[in-house]
């Protein structure tokens, strides 16, 4: 059968302890720069060579995060974190941004790279031409299902979130925390907009009122282990940098064995897991979860296990357990309609003695003025907390030790841990005068290495009767054995190489075209947009495309995040997926995510036609993007979206329940933000609730794009006549 990595998160050292001691095959951590977990406790670059020599002792991969995107003022320092953890053995480095990934390639062909999902890896076409840069593996998108992962038959390794927090968007195309707060989800910094309240309306009339409309529930793959492990899937991920010690090791624990097939009580194991943290579960879109099981509208935060009801008094809280439940003192709990919590510092029994455990029912202090009774909630496990605590003697290493002892040739020790063999020689064995050394005193010495992360599971001995060997000596060469060992196990690496990367120059006097390109939802603003002199018009609307294409400037905008691009017989396209391009005339869309020189041109290579830049970009940074990468590499065809709504948000499916393609629709938050959304068949699309305006960027010297989605033929017209 296949084997499957269990890959555990890390946001700080203890998490990684517990990560490493219950079994991980891999972890996956951040430094302080270039990781999308930005605001976890991440590694200093000493905690980051600590950590590859820590898990290495243990034979546990780690693969660190540079998944940001990158811009051109912070490549140099890219690189040289990049080199740091190359040369200090990081087993892989998972990165998204595209020119990033084909640079590293070329400049440390040693390095393993894996495809950050942030990179959006959701279409086959995508997946092959990773494999065809010299990607190891690719973390897939969490809206593929594990059918749609087992028919990619590319031969890269398959990474999968089995168990954690679900990004409702797919990720790397949500840039709502960006739009509305300047924290880029693509940089580390999301704010979790997703999670805040928002209301729905259709045509001006509220569908639901203040309520979590975008907050998905945790996925938990833990009732379809089976089908996990029968599947092409390389490495099951856990999605955790941002959660506690206690729920990396509890996770890790619970999905080794698993794996591993140990009998387990997946009920009882589950309570547990919902005093640690529980937004409710779901299969997610790996095991086909309908859209209306797939969020939790009601709470973005950790309910915990119900347990009980109360009943409250002036000073007291009578809690009234369940049948089977307890709750001991220090323990947490929560009022579900109250929404208040509290630890239990003082627990008193029936007859209100203090205690440190009930089972039927008890009394806490009414420390919150509570008046109403209320279903409770226990939200941490003190019990549960207190098994969890490291214990290094967990997990130890199995070690073999083998030793010669002939009279009139040297001492011969040496041990193995089926990886590294390390030997070592003492002194000449001699007769003994007056008490042999028994084998029995050999074995027990060589068996010290309780302080250790080994364990002696073999120990062959070779020796001549009636010989001595000194005590000190034998302790001396197990000492020495042990400490090389750990050095060998420690300081696995790959050779280290570094090549200079010569980017060919291209032979292009022309100057950097101005001019406007736009993007139509109707088909009354495509034949006005006709009448004006546009380079290029997007029509998303296939039939659309197809009535209009004989007019060359009428490009189809092929849908976002496809499964594959087989059926794409389009001849002008726009497309925001990156892929190998064979048939089309083809042109990038601001999703692509470009923010440095480096993916412009690699983008080049792969066929689009022109450079289209990440509409996160400021002007100031967009001039000096273009400006560097003239002075590099010559003048280009730069596309800026310079009007219209930002796409902030693309879900797969249809999670709002609303009328495809019907554009009534509006999400508005608790700001009175309104942000249009609509349903195309197969993906929800919220657009940012303010547009950009033109006037912002005008100065700028590129192909100015204009989106228009709710204007009207006459307001189009006056847009494009107040143009320079």
């Amino acid at each position: 059968m296949k084997k499957h990595e269990l890959l555990s998160p890390a946001g700080d050292m203890e998490s990684l302890y517990q990560a490493v001691f219950n079994g991980a095959d891999a972890v996956y951590l951040s430094g302080h720069n270039f990781g999308a977990r930005k605001f976890a406790k991440n590694f200093s670059n000493e905690e980051l060579v600590s950590a590859i020599k820590f898990c290495h002792l243990y034979g546990v991969k780690i693969y660190i995060t540079m998944n940001t995107l990158v811009y051109n003022n912070e490549i140099d320092d890219f690189i040289n974190q990049v080199r740091f953890l190359h040369q200090n053995g990081v087993d892989a480095l998972i990165v998204q941004d595209f020119g990033m990934i084909c640079y590293l390639r070329e400049k440390f062909p040693n390095l393993e790279i894996h495809a950050s999902t942030q990179a959006n890896n959701s279409s086959k076409e995508g997946i092959e031409y990773l494999h065809q840069l010299g990607v190891k593996r690719v973390v897939l998108s969490r809206e593929l299902s594990i059918d749609e992962i087992d028919n990619i038959k590319t031969p890269i390794e398959k990474e999968v979130f089995i168990h954690g927090a679900l990004c409702i968007s797919y990720s790397g195309r949500c840039l709502m925390s960006s739009m509305l707060g300047g924290r880029s989800g693509n940089r580390g910094e999301c704010a979790g907009c997703c999670r805040m309240e928002y209301s729905l309306k259709n045509n001006g009339n509220y569908i639901e009122k203040n309520k979590y409309l975008l907050s998905t529930k945790e996925l938990n793959t833990s009732s379809n282990i089976e089908r996990l492990l029968n599947s092409s899937i390389d490495s099951f991920k856990i999605e955790g940098r941002m959660k506690s010690p206690l729920y990396v090791g509890f996770i890790t624990h619970l999905y080794r064995r698993l794996i591993d097939r140990k009998p387990i009580n997946l009920e009882d194991e589950m309570n547990k897991l919902k005093t640690i943290f529980n937004r409710e579960f779901t299969k997610g879109r790996l095991f086909y979860e309908n859209d209306n099981e797939f969020l939790n509208t009601t709470s973005p935060n950790h309910i915990g296990l119900k347990i009980g009801r109360s009943e409250v008094s002036k000073d007291k809280i009578k809690i009234i357990l369940d049948e089977g439940e307890s709750l001991h003192q220090n323990d947490a709990i929560r009022f579900q309609k109250n929404n208040q919590g509290m630890i239990i510092n003082y627990l008193y029994d029936k007859n209100l003695k203090l205690c440190n455990f009930i089972n039927q029912f008890g009394y806490v202090d009414n420390k919150w003025n509570i008046e109403t009774n209320d279903y409770v909630y226990k939200t941490q496990d003190s019990l549960l907390e207190n098994e969890y605590v490291l214990k290094e003697n967990r997990y130890k290493i199995p070690i073999s030790f083998k030793v010669e002892a002939k009279i009139g040739t040297p001492l011969k020790i040496s041990v193995s841990d089926k990886e590294f063999v390390i030997e070592s020689q003492g002194e000449i064995i001699e007769h003994a005068i007056s008490m042999p050394t028994p084998e029995e005193t050999i074995i027990e010495k060589l068996q010290k290495v309780h302080d250790t992360p080994f364990e002696v599971q073999n120990i062959q001995i070779d020796m001549d009767k009636n010989i001595f060997v000194q005590i000190k000596q034998i302790n001396d060469i197990r000492r020495y054995l042990i400490q090389e060992l750990i050095s060998k196990r420690e300081n696995k690496k790959k050779d280290f190489i570094e090549k200079e990367v010569v980017l060919v120059k291209e032979d292009n006097k022309k100057d950097t075209p101005r001019g406007y390109t736009c993007s139509v939802i109707r088909e009354d603003q495509l034949e006005e947009c006709l009448n004006h002199d546009f380079l290029r018009i997007y029509v998303s609307n296939e039939d659309l495309y197809e009535k209009y294409k004989m007019n060359k400037n009428v490009y189809y905008q092929i849908p976002k995040c496809n499964y594959t691009y087989d059926n794409i017989s389009q001849e002008r396209i726009i497309t925001n997926d990156i892929y190998k391009n064979q048939n089309h005339i083809m042109y990038g869309g601001y999703q692509l995510n470009n923010t440095n020189k480096y993916t412009g041109y690699y983008l080049k290579k792969t066929g689009f036609n022109n450079i289209s830049l990440s509409c996160e970009m400021n002007p100031e940074t967009i001039n000096q993007y273009i400006k560097e990468y003239q002075s590099e590499w010559n003048n280009d065809e730069f596309e800026i979206l310079s009007y219209g709504r930002v796409e902030n948000m693309l879900i797969k499916g249809n999670i709002l329940n609303i009328e495809t393609n019907n554009y009534q629709y509006e999400l508005i938050d608790t700001h009175k933000r309104i942000f249009p959304v609509y349903y195309d068949g197969k993906i929800t699309h919220i657009l940012n609730h303010e547009k950009r305006l033109y006037e912002d960027y005008k100065k700028i010297n590129c192909i100015h794009r204009l989106d228009f989605y709710e204007e009207t033929p006459i307001e189009i017209a006056n847009i494009v006549n107040q143009l320079d």
